[in-house]
């Protein structure tokens, strides 16, 4: 069975600490993590899937960060915010675990061990946030395209992508005439094949090359 990356580099006694306050469940596509300016009740460890982390971005929101079993969502709470500031919901269909907050704070306070596992994916996860910006600044759409599906690859852990053209469109903020064109371009190289709401990556070093540097594989610490 697959699990959740932060979860498995817990010491023992930590897996234990969490363990009986976990509840196991499914994250259809669109399953809501957090709401944006909401309080978070529950923090979610993803085990299969893709959760998706989308900033307000006025007519179009945009996407700022992805989160699969090497992540959790709603790391502000760990820095002490009680509200979400983003929207996180499900955009590829998987299983996972969640706790309430006040419990995974308050063992976060007593376990220094467990406090640098997790401060150690918050670094993680804005490290992503930051190369996003990055990406979004500089980068042709084909090129955010083949970082953003390399991205996908790395946390469903397969060459297949289930994935909509409307979805795509939200995850890159562009419209989805835009996402037509470079989907098309990508397929036209031989790098990637689609079919109705679904990708198939065919060439994953030819996508990296497309990418021009922006993007960097998950961390394996």
């Amino acid at each position: 069975m697959r699990s959740n990356h932060i979860l498995e580099a817990l010491s023992r006694k930590d897996r234990e600490l969490l363990e009986p306050d976990f509840e196991t469940v499914d994250l259809p596509v669109r399953t809501q993590l957090a709401h944006r300016q909401r309080r978070v009740e529950h923090v979610y460890f993803i085990d299969t899937g893709v959760g998706s982390i989308v900033a307000d971005g006025g007519a179009q929101p945009i996407e700022i960060g992805i989160i699969g079993r090497d992540g959790m969502s709603s790391i502000g709470v760990l820095l002490g915010k009680t509200h979400s500031t983003h929207d996180v919901f499900m955009q590829i269909a998987g299983t996972g675990r969640r706790i309430r907050t006040d419990i995974l704070c308050h063992a976060d306070e007593h376990s220094l061990s467990l406090h640098r596992v997790l401060m150690r994916y918050v670094n993680t996860q804005y490290e992503q946030v930051g190369q996003t910006a990055v990406a979004n600044g500089k980068s042709k759409i084909e090129e955010r395209l083949a970082r953003w599906l390399l991205m996908a690859r790395d946390r469903v852990e397969s060459d297949e992508v289930s994935m909509t053209h409307e979805f795509l469109s939200l995850m890159l903020a562009t419209p989805r005439p835009g996402v037509t064109l470079a989907v098309g371009q990508l397929a036209s190289e031989g790098l990637i094949e689609t079919k109705r709401g679904r990708i198939t990556i065919l060439d994953r070093a030819g996508l990296e090359a497309k990418c021009r540097g922006i993007y960097d594989s998950p961390a394996q610490d």
